[in-house]
């Protein structure tokens, strides 16, 4: 399949990551708030790398976590898209939708719109049948951004995430689902 590099929403272009978006990307990766329902920040060095397992990931399927730019200012702003789950759960596998947004870009609706337009293309271009999403129990801001696209959280799948130690308290994660008729009923509701 063709790798799919660029999509556009209203006020957003997802694109490709250049190299010119790891200072922006490293600093809003450092930023405590960004990061508090994660288990730790990043530095530099795992910011870049985290920018090549993206490329890669691109590279092997064709999609992945695509940059986001502002169109009035053409500000690097975080990302949002779409990547294979790569730990083994009971939902496995399965094709995940997230996104990463600098403080500064927070409630202006920017995750919601990207995530719509990765939806269209995992329904649309890529005929995916679901997506899921998940994130630590305690992360409200982002269940509310699945819940803005259409998702339905599936208690009976929450997890514990399989790389957090017993005990750590972001280990406990909900799960959201959408299917391709849920979508397509949420876009014509």
């Amino acid at each position: 399949m063709k790798p799919i590099l660029q999509l556009e929403s209203a006020r957003l272009v997802l694109r490709q990551w250049r190299d010119e978006d790891l200072p922006e990307f490293a600093a809003m990766s450092a930023d405590p708030q960004v990061m508090r329902y994660f288990p730790a920040l990043l530095t530099r060095l795992e910011s870049a790398a985290l920018i090549g397992r993206v490329r890669g990931h691109f590279n092997e399927y064709g999609f992945g976590l695509w940059a986001l730019e502002r169109k009035d200012t053409g500000a690097f702003i975080g990302f949002t898209g779409l990547s294979h789950v790569n730990f083994e759960a009971p939902f496995t596998p399965a094709v995940e939708i997230g996104w990463r947004l600098a403080r500064r870009h927070w409630g202006l609706g920017f995750a919601s719109e990207a995530a719509w337009t990765s939806l269209r293309v995992a329904f649309g271009q890529l005929g995916l049948e679901e997506v899921v999403s998940f994130t630590a129990q305690c992360n409200l801001p982002s269940e509310k951004v699945m819940q803005a696209i259409g998702m339905q959280r599936d208690p009976r799948g929450d997890f514990d995430h399989p790389r957090l130690p017993a005990g750590h308290e972001l280990q406990r994660h909900v799960l959201y689902r959408i299917d391709r008729d849920e979508w397509r009923h949420t876009l014509h509701g």
